[in-house]
């Protein structure tokens, strides 16, 4: 039987926390430079504008590539916040956001006429290899510099 002291229990919050935070960064991070490159290129005029579909290939692709360099930025961001343990805490970033990816794929073809339908697919089968590739990053940094 395992006995935990006042100081374990005082703890043990803080690190939940921590660690619910380190995730919160990743996820942050991921969205808000998703949309504000999506915003970026709606201004341009590169995208049509919001509420119309984007049917042309090209326009995917782009929109697929800048939101995979993204996760890989949110699973480093999530290892070097993580209070311990960082690849642990992006593979459970990484089941989070597969979760999320399903979901949006399930919610565009229920509501059709967003896109291609590959393409919610290709961004809920590419972030999790992303996200993962981030923290490997992090911990081979930290690895090499100790």
């Amino acid at each position: 039987m395992t006995t935990y002291t006042t100081a374990d229990v005082g703890s043990r919050p803080r690190t939940l926390s921590r660690s619910i935070l380190a995730l919160s960064i990743g996820f942050v991070a991921v969205v808000a430079l998703s949309l504000g490159a999506d915003e970026v290129l709606h201004l341009l005029k590169v995208y049509p504008p919001w509420g119309e579909p984007m049917y042309q290939p090209a326009l995917n692709l782009l929109a697929l590539s800048y939101r995979a360099v993204f996760t890989v930025i949110g699973g480093y961001l999530t290892a070097r916040a993580a209070p311990y343990s960082p690849l642990r805490h992006v593979q459970i970033g990484t089941c989070i956001g597969l979760v999320i990816g399903v979901a949006g794929v399930v919610a565009a073809a229920l509501i059709g006429g967003l896109g291609p339908m590959w393409y919610p697919v290709a961004v809920a089968v590419t972030g999790p290899p992303c996200n993962l590739l981030g923290g490997i990053i992090y911990v081979r940094q930290l690895s090499m510099s100790s």
